[in-house]
């Protein structure tokens, strides 16, 4: 089980973007993570006029490290570090670790 998955709400703890909340989009096998309107960098791209695509400066994210990126945590309002625990069902759940908090209900 991971520690953040996709569609996660996660705040930038590190570099250029700290302090920027966003949805995780994707994680990548390499330990890192798309994140939206994070990390955005600059793509020229030259057009093909036969596929319809139009050149110029394209802005897109860029994949970020999971050691540079935290859950945020609604009742703190900060990022929180994750912990797991099994619950009296069997399940393997995620939790906050500042307030016990489960955060997979479903």
């Amino acid at each position: 089980m991971q520690r953040i998955k996709k569609n996660d709400d996660v705040i930038v703890i590190a570099g250029r973007d700290k302090g920027k909340r966003g949805n995780v989009l994707k994680i990548t096998n390499d330990g890192r993570a798309l994140v939206d309107n994070v990390n955005l960098v600059k793509r020229h791209t030259k057009g093909n006029p036969s596929t319809g695509q139009s050149g110029g400066i394209i802005e897109k994210e860029a994949p970020i490290q999971l050691s540079n990126i935290a859950l945020y945590n609604p009742v703190t309002k900060k990022g929180d570090r994750i912990g797991f625990k099994s619950l009296e069902d069997g399940r393997k759940v995620r939790y906050f670790k500042s307030n016990d908090e489960v955060i997979d209900r479903a």
